[in-house]
């Protein structure tokens, strides 16, 4: 058990060291509430979702790879899975839901039926925790998904079929932010490609852009929805040509006026995710982050606090973007307790927006702007010595929640208690 009195008198010490080089880290703290991350529902039972009784992952490039035991096998399950995590999580959360995970009472549903109420459940438990829902169409794990195109498909009932499911799942999104009073960001990603070198890349992108158009010819209000749209490099089976790319979503997204989302997972691996957000804010008006760790390709790991995630966090900061960026988790491990992925993933992200927050950034610019290339990298050298951790355990502590390794205890305990059991 951390002692209070300990992590006290070490943010005190603390607070006079940031203070020594112009930050105030009581401001830190404050300003971390404006951050509400959604936590993915997914990491729960591998994305699985409830659609059918044997539901279970297939298609789209996605792979989940372990079987750790406690796996939620039901949306109870999955509700309180998340109610555990938000417990050891400072500051107020959000929770992002596929389309698949619909409370259907045991009764198949296809994608083109679904309705708001499916997931008036999730309403009023978000209500009952006084927290935001996000939303994503599943355009993957279907019959109607096996040739490898859904919403770019030539096969016009296949792409009916999709464009149907997107537009229902725009209108349950927007009825959870009309409920829920906070906007609910529905994000579109499809898997569409080709395994080997495509000849007509451009019909299929014609495609795409149709389904997108006939999908976005309704309007909802922006306090009620946020819409988003996804690109990817490549995925298992669609090596060659991804239909919706980085530069087809980017120009849609600025030309329509959405959110393009940016997924670190994504990218080629020598790409910087963090450096496109100052890039594409100057066309959107806000972004999307799908928060990942991809090890040598779209992996999907549980986020940890490396230079990546700081790199995106910086950002976010450095461009004066709080109110525009919305971050989101993406990450599905399945070796390792699923409640400490959840939190180990969502701290991380978090501890490197309060390192962000951390920096005297009007001294780095004046540096910058004056061509004080060593002084600015001398002073970024020594905030990497500075006391956070200090700082962050202080956070928790006023936030009422685990501190440092405590919260590696409450998740065991949590699986001896209701995990092993299932």
């Amino acid at each position: 058990m951390i002692n209070k009195e300990t992590i006290i008198q070490s943010y005190e010490l603390a607070k006079k060291q940031y203070a020594e080089i112009g930050i105030d880290t009581d401001k830190a703290m404050t300003d971390m509430k404006k951050f509400q991350i959604s936590l993915h529902c997914w990491q729960a039972d591998d994305i699985g979702g409830f659609e059918r009784p044997d539901s279970e992952l297939s298609g789209g490039g996605i792979q989940v790879t372990g079987n750790y035991p406690g796996k939620a096998r039901n949306i109870n399950e999955v509700k309180q899975d998340l109610e555990k995590a938000m417990s050891l999580l400072p500051g107020k959360q959000r929770v992002n839901l596929h389309a698949i995970y619909g409370d259907f009472d045991g009764i198949f549903i296809d994608r083109d039926k679904i309705e708001p109420k499916h997931f008036q459940s999730w309403i009023d438990w978000a209500k009952q925790h006084k927290i935001g829902l996000d939303f994503n169409a599943t355009c993957f794990s279907h019959p109607k998904a096996e040739s490898g195109f859904t919403l770019s498909s030539k096969d016009e009932n296949v792409r009916q079929f999709w464009v149907e499911h997107v537009k229902r799942c725009r209108n349950i999104a927007a009825e959870m932010g009309k409920q829920l009073g906070t906007a609910s960001v529905h994000n579109i990603w499809i898997p569409d490609g080709s395994k080997d070198i495509p000849v007509d890349r451009f019909g299929h992108r014609k495609l795409l852009k149709k389904s997108l158009d006939e999908i976005f010819a309704v309007e909802y209000p922006t306090e009620y929805l946020k819409d988003a749209v996804e690109s990817k490099l490549f995925g298992i089976g669609a090596e060659s040509m991804t239909v919706g790319s980085h530069d087809f979503y980017l120009s849609y997204a600025a030309k329509n006026n959405k959110l393009i989302c940016i997924d670190n997972g994504h990218f080629h691996p020598t790409e910087q995710a963090g450096d496109k957000i100052s890039s594409v804010l100057q066309f959107v008006p806000e972004i999307l982050l799908h928060v990942t760790r991809p090890v040598r390709w779209d992996s999907d790991h549980v986020v940890n606090l490396n230079d990546e995630i700081q790199l995106i966090a910086h950002e976010i900061i450095r461009s004066d973007a709080i109110n525009r960026v919305n971050i989101g988790l993406d990450f599905f491990d399945a070796s390792i307790n699923r409640i400490g992925a959840y939190v180990t993933g969502t701290r991380a992200m978090q501890q490197a927006l309060m390192i962000a927050l951390l920096e005297p950034l009007d001294q780095l610019k004046e540096y910058e702007a004056k061509g004080q290339n060593f002084e600015r990298m001398a002073l970024l050298e020594i905030l990497k010595a500075k006391p956070f951790g200090a700082v962050w355990d202080y956070y928790c502590l006023n936030e009422d929640v685990a501190v440092s390794q405590d919260y590696i205890t409450e998740v065991q305990q949590y699986e001896t208690n209701e995990l092993s059991k299932r």
